[in-house]
């Protein structure tokens, strides 16, 4: 498999030249803070949305229908790879741009990107001020892991897609997000803003684990190359393959070497989505991801609705929905099997859609 073909040497070097100074960019950021301070001051957080859940749960397929409802705004391709000063790369890499092209992404499952898609960098900001959080398994964020640094960071860099992808002669848009590691902050990002709304999609275990399992292994051969491993740390995709970095769950499975046992994904599904139903709040919206593409026109509303979104955009938004792709589930064992059976039906009794809390953003 070869990821390379989209990139020339000198974007190559570019991108690797990003990758080893995180350190350089942040004080970039730190300029770009100074230079745009009078517009980004004027830019509110309000009701940002995040989405989150383990890969393969639908979470880039939300994330590409909700960025095309006005009023939102989300990272681009474009921002890659200066993600930490987006506003500074943008002014440099204008007068080289190329134009979308559109092609299938490296996951092999038929979803189209182009230069102009949605797609998540935001975990490039948590892994460049919590590196500790990395060391082996992905830590969790409490509701106390509070750092002022970092807090301001985040909101500036939000202010700062914002302010990139907005009307310039509209209103400020709202931050949207797809993280699938804010699963592991699902205390911590309530605290942070008050009017947040955060969807975890979720999908039946067995085709979702058998998804998982299948990627797992697709990537094991892709970060066989040099660029492509290093592109995945530097974003920190830490999902599959050689880099994978299980989010430390309660009862995640500890050896990680085992990844290729459809136990080790029965296992993760389970305790990941357990951990979920343990500590959502009002803020978090659970999402019937089967149910959704099942019968997306009418699964859209109560959505759109809990998001402060206009409704009437459901029926435009449904054709982008379509029933994942089947793969061969292997075999688990039955117990695994069971458990993760009877999370995914709390999971189902607890999926709920309802009004967004009126606090004010910061």
């Amino acid at each position: 498999m070869n990821v390379e073909f989209n990139y020339s040497r000198a974007e190559r070097w570019l991108h690797q030249l990003a990758f080893s100074g995180v350190e350089v960019q942040k004080a970039l950021a730190d300029i770009e803070d100074r230079i745009y301070a009078d517009a980004l001051k004027k830019i509110p957080l309000v009701s940002p949305i995040f989405i989150a859940g383990l890969p393969r749960s639908g979470t880039t397929m939300l994330l590409d229908a909700l960025a095309t409802v006005p009023g939102l705004a989300s990272n681009t391709y474009r921002d890659m790879p200066f993600v930490l000063c987006p506003l500074l790369w943008d002014q440099v890499s204008r007068p080289f741009r190329k134009s979308a092209q559109s092609r299938e992404r490296m996951h092999g499952d038929g979803v189209a990107v182009s230069e102009d898609s949605p797609e998540a960098f935001e975990e490039v900001v948590w892994q460049a001020f919590w590196p500790k959080k990395y060391k082996g398994e992905i830590g969790i964020w409490r509701a106390g892991d509070r750092s002022r640094e970092f807090e301001d960071f985040l909101r500036s860099h939000m202010r700062k897609t914002i302010a990139l992808h907005s009307d310039a002669h509209g209103p400020p848009r709202r931050y949207l997000s797809k993280n699938n590691a804010n699963i592991a902050r699902l205390t911590l990002l309530p605290a942070l803003f008050g009017d947040c709304r955060i969807v975890v999609p979720f999908r039946n275990p067995a085709d979702h684990c058998a998804s998982l399992q299948a990627q797992h292994k697709r990537f094991l051969a892709i970060q066989q190359q040099p660029f492509a491993r290093a592109y995945m740390k530097y974003l920190g995709h830490y999902e599959f393959g050689h880099l994978l970095k299980p989010i430390a769950f309660p009862d995640t499975p500890d050896d990680i070497s085992t990844a290729e046992d459809p136990d080790f994904w029965l296992a993760y599904w389970a305790a990941a989505y357990r951990s979920i139903l343990s500590g959502t709040g009002g803020q978090v919206v659970l999402l019937d991801y089967d149910a959704l593409c099942a019968n997306p026109a009418d699964r859209l509303k109560p959505l759109l609705a809990a998001l402060a979104l206009d409704p009437s955009v459901a029926q435009s938004l449904s054709a982008r929905f379509r029933t994942p792709s089947e793969h061969a589930a292997s075999a688990g064992s039955k117990a695994l099997i069971e458990a993760a059976n009877e999370v995914h039906r709390a999971l189902v009794a607890a999926a709920t859609l309802s009004a967004p809390p009126q606090v004010a953003s910061r």
